[in-house]
């Protein structure tokens, strides 16, 4: 029994782990977050990324507009207080009768505009680095020498043009610092302004020109020199009036240029440039000018306001762009903010949304591969194997679904679809294969039925040979050997042995039909209560199951051992152990066995383990009865086999048919009368009759007469399948020596029957120089004698009351 356990196909491998399917979950989690987060990501870094470049950019708006109001308009003011009173020194210096208060006044206001300019400068900015300071710090640097050159003025000292020239050059810083506000962050705003700035230096050109016709003093004289600037300050002014300024000019700055350009005083403007122009004429040192430009003075008078009007309103409208610009840019960046704010919660929403959806169609689709995997396609395959039809409801149903999972889901449908069919015609094939396999061992059982009937016969008739019927008796026992391995062919072909039996047998009794089977018998020691007897349907199965444990066990103990038998009432039903003294077996050896007894083998398995299929055997039949057959260590160091017999195939003997009494053992005879052969045949073929119910009497003898031949029990309707062969029913009484014994009708073997005439006389004993038995030979037959008698014995005082 320890060694039957055939060397199976090497064990799954471990399932893959929770934690590594609960990874690849979290896996495509993660991947489908991160293909959301991305974008998610790229996208807010550009939305930052803009709306920071859009708040720098109305940041810089905004400090423009401010340096704007805070230094422009005073710039703008001192502007045109320095080429007023550039205009006046230049009259000064050329001899014009200038009232002296009007120059005081001339810089009365420059002074003022010097203090506002410089209040202005010196506030706080915001921005630390403020381009538009460097031009600021180099005008108020510039305008340090103011003084000194009004000084020299006054004195006379130096020339008229570097008096001049210095004012000029004031103001060209000053329009230098309007340059630099027309340089902002907006494209708009910069070439917005850039029209008004050049507006500022047109003014600036007329300026100029106005200080250069105020150099010509009474006499109306200028220099060559000068007079080349005066025609190059008309023809610049008129340049950019009429192509860089007016055609950029905004709407309203148009208009504005537009008055006047219509007024009186710039049509007066326009006379005298004319004039000019065309009526100067040279004059020794010089060129004297028309007297045209005595009016110049008083229309430049009414014509500054103006310009200055449409100079300021320029400036006004960029500043106020840029501060509209600022404000729009803002806004920009709220919609921007709140646009991607919305724009981000809408794909956090929608990858929500298809994560969830994903992973649910997934999970859906895993809980409904592993119900396929761990409880459809198990219960499929059970019943393939039983020959059941299958339900198409149970296999899984194409979703028809287009998208991925649908199609994931429709391919395992399909998968599973084929491997059904598949296993469809392998149980098919396996069932087919067992019918074969059945039908042969039917076939090859009949012969087997028929050997032992011709050893019967053999047995009858060579009887008075005791050399030659103990030779009979080995293969009488080879040949049961050989019957009991056909119907193990035909359990594992999925057939049931045929169980010949129609009264219950007694546990006793199962326990020695057993034992029969084996061909080491001789080493059994059975105990077992007789109170209890078991069904006749199950009687060949439950012998069969306990035969081949014994037959195991016999095999793998030492030869010189034991093998113990018993059996005993439990809760659960009838429990029967077999004990060896086998060699000790690995604990998960036990475990392998014991999975074997509960698991219908492949063939590929069994053809493997064709040499010893003895637990596969007692699997199927431990099944067939709904027993249950554990494995494991016996106290003794070997195996213990545990049969546990469910209670509905028990009886107990009060619950018996009372049907009168049963058959009576006839009295053993003398133990010089036994062979040694004779007790070998009376074991291999002990009477199995149960014990009857009623008590019976005490007198062995019959008050009938005996009958002259031995009547055989009633023969036994065979089954389906394997013919079976029990032992016929003990006759009622000895034949007599001249009597001839009378066969069975059917091939059953019936003790003592077989033996010939003279054999069944009392023969005399032999001459001592004859007997050439060995002492092994006697030893081995006076303890088959006392066993024998010890076994008759105690039957007969179960059978009486």
């Amino acid at each position: 029994m320890t060694a039957t356990a055939p060397e199976g196909p090497p064990p799954e491998g471990p399932k893959e782990p929770a934690k590594r399917r609960r990874r690849s979950v979290i896996r495509l989690r993660t991947l489908l977050v991160w293909l959301a987060v991305v974008p998610t990501v790229a996208m807010g870094a550009q939305v930052v990324v803009t709306a920071d470049r859009l708040l720098q950019q109305s940041a810089h708006l905004r400090a423009d507009v401010a340096d704007g109001e805070r230094v422009g308009r005073p710039l703008y003011e001192l502007m045109a207080d320095l080429q007023a009173e550039r205009s006046t020194t230049a009259a000064r210096w050329a001899g014009s009768p200038v009232p002296k208060g009007e120059l005081s006044r001339r810089r009365a206001a420059t002074d003022r505009g010097v203090a506002a300019f410089r209040s202005a400068a010196d506030s706080a900015d915001a921005r630390a680095d403020d381009r538009v300071d460097g031009y600021v710090r180099a005008v108020e640097k510039q305008l340090e020498g103011l003084d000194a050159y009004r000084e020299r003025t006054d004195a006379r000292s130096g020339s008229a043009d570097r008096a001049t020239g210095y004012y000029s050059g004031v103001i060209e810083r000053m329009i230098s610092v309007f340059q630099e506000f027309s340089n902002m962050d907006d494209a708009t705003v910069t070439q917005q302004s850039r029209p008004v700035v050049a507006l500022v230096e047109a003014s600036e050109v007329l300026a100029r020109e106005d200080t250069l016709l105020a150099s010509a003093g009474p006499a109306g004289k200028l220099s060559a020199a000068r007079f080349a600037e005066l025609t190059t300050a008309v023809g610049a002014h008129r340049f950019l009036f009429g192509t860089t300024v007016v055609p950029y000019l905004p709407e309203n700055g148009r208009q504005g240029y537009a008055r006047i350009a219509a007024s009186d005083a710039w049509k007066t403007k326009a006379r005298i440039e004319d004039a000019v122009l065309a009526d100067h004429h040279d004059i020794p040192g010089g060129i004297a000018l028309p007297g045209a430009v005595h009016g110049w003075s008083a229309m430049y008078g009414k014509l500054v306001p103006q310009l200055s009007a449409l100079d300021a309103e320029q400036l006004r409208g960029v500043i106020e762009a840029a501060d509209t610009t600022a404000d729009e840019l803002e806004t920009q960046v709220f919609w921007l903010v709140a646009g991607s704010g919305a724009g981000l919660l809408l794909v956090v929403a929608v990858v929500v949304f298809t994560t969830r959806t994903v992973l649910r169609r997934m999970a859906s689709l895993h809980r409904r591969t592993v119900t396929v995997a761990q409880k459809t396609l198990p219960d499929i395959v059970e019943r393939l194997q039983r020959g059941q039809r299958i339900d198409p409801d149970a296999l899984p149903e194409r979703s028809g679904d287009r998208d991925e999972v649908g199609r994931i889901s429709d391919a395992f449908a399909r998968t599973v679809s084929v491997s059904v069919e598949g296993y469809r015609q392998l149980a098919d094939e396996r069932q087919g294969f067992g019918m074969f396999a059945a039908g042969i061992a039917s076939r090859t059982g009949n012969l087997v039925s028929r050997q032992l009937s011709l050893t019967e016969d053999l047995q009858d008739t060579f009887g008075h040979d005791e050399a030659l019927l103990a030779q009979l008796m080995k293969s009488d026992q080879l040949t049961v050997g050989m019957r009991r391995q056909i119907e193990n062919l035909l359990i594992l072909a999925g057939g049931e042995v045929p169980d010949p039996h129609a009264e219950p047998m007694r546990v006793a009794d199962v326990l020695r039909e057993a034992a029969a089977e084996v061909e080491d018998f001789r080493r059994i020691e059975r105990v077992a209560l007789d109170e209890v007897s078991v069904e006749p349907r199950v009687i060949s199965a439950i012998s069969h199951l306990l035969a081949e444990l014994l037959d195991n066990a016999t095999r793998f103990s030492p030869p010189a051992s034991r093998v113990s038998i018993r059996a005993e009432l439990v809760t659960d039903g009838l429990s029967v152990e077999i004990e060896d003294r086998g060699p000790r077996v690995a604990p998960e050896r036990y475990e392998e066995m014991n999975g074997r007894l509960h698991a219908a083998p492949p063939y590929a398995v069994l053809a493997e383990n064709a040499h010893r299929l003895g637990l596969f055997v007692v699997g199927h039949l431990a099944d067939q009865l709904g027993a249950r057959v554990t494995l494991r260590r016996s106290t003794y160091g070997g195996t213990a086999a545990i049969v546990i017999l469910p209670e509905e195939h028990l009886i107990r003997t009060e619950e018996r048919p009372k049907g009168g009494a049963g058959p009576r053992v006839p009295a053993p005879q003398r133990p010089a009368e036994r062979k040694p052969e004779l007790l070998l045949n009376a074991r291999a073929a002990a009477p199995a009759d149960p014990a009857p119910a009623d008590p019976v009497p005490a007198d062995p003898v019959p008050a009938d007469p005996v009958p002259a031949d031995p009547v055989p029990a009633d023969p036994v309707p065979a089954g389906a399948g394997l013919p079976r062969r029990r032992p016929a029913e003990a006759p009622a009484a000895p034949a007599t020596p001249g009597e001839k014994s009378a066969l069975p009708p059917l091939p059953e073997r019936v003790p003592q029957t077989h033996l010939a005439k003279q054999l069944r006389e009392q023969r005399a004993p032999e001459p001592a120089d004859e007997d050439t038995a060995t002492p092994e030979e006697v030893a081995d037959a006076w303890a088959d004698y006392e066993q024998g008698t010890e076994t008759v014995e105690t039957e007969l005082r179960q059978d009486q009351p």
